[in-house]
């Protein structure tokens, strides 16, 4: 990529902050089920489940605030080259964005995989 539209890029940026927001909240929800799970069940196959879960959820809300930091990192890249350069994006940037949009995308499987996942333990063991 070595030219961009700074309009589009920015809707992305607001796309990805706010998917991030619904992806922390879904962990919030996902993790009081865990805990309905670890309540109503005490088998040793059950609480395998409940700390493999357990420490996913942990995992994917560190890379979610990790990717938040880096995102917020880009966009204070971005607003300062479209400042600097009235409208055009470098291909320094465009190439930064193009990571950026390759990291959201491999955590948006990431986390739809572990819903998935979830689903199917819940459906088990609920």
């Amino acid at each position: 990529m070595s030219t961009a539209n700074p309009s589009i890029l920015n809707y992305e940026h607001t796309d990805w902050l706010k998917a991030i927001d619904f992806y922390k909240e879904d962990l919030t929800i996902l993790q009081k089920r865990l805990a309905e799970v670890s309540f109503k069940n005490t088998s040793k196959e059950a609480m395998a489940g409940v700390e493999h879960f357990q420490n996913q959820f942990i995992i994917q809300r560190n890379n979610l605030d990790e990717l938040r930091h880096y995102i917020n990192e880009h966009i204070q890249h971005f607003v300062q080259d479209i400042t600097k350069h009235e409208d055009y994006v470098v291909p320094a940037i465009a190439d930064e964005h193009a990571r950026r949009k390759d990291e959201f995308e491999s955590l948006e499987k990431v986390m739809a995989d572990l819903r998935h996942e979830f689903n199917d333990f819940l459906a088990k063991w609920m």
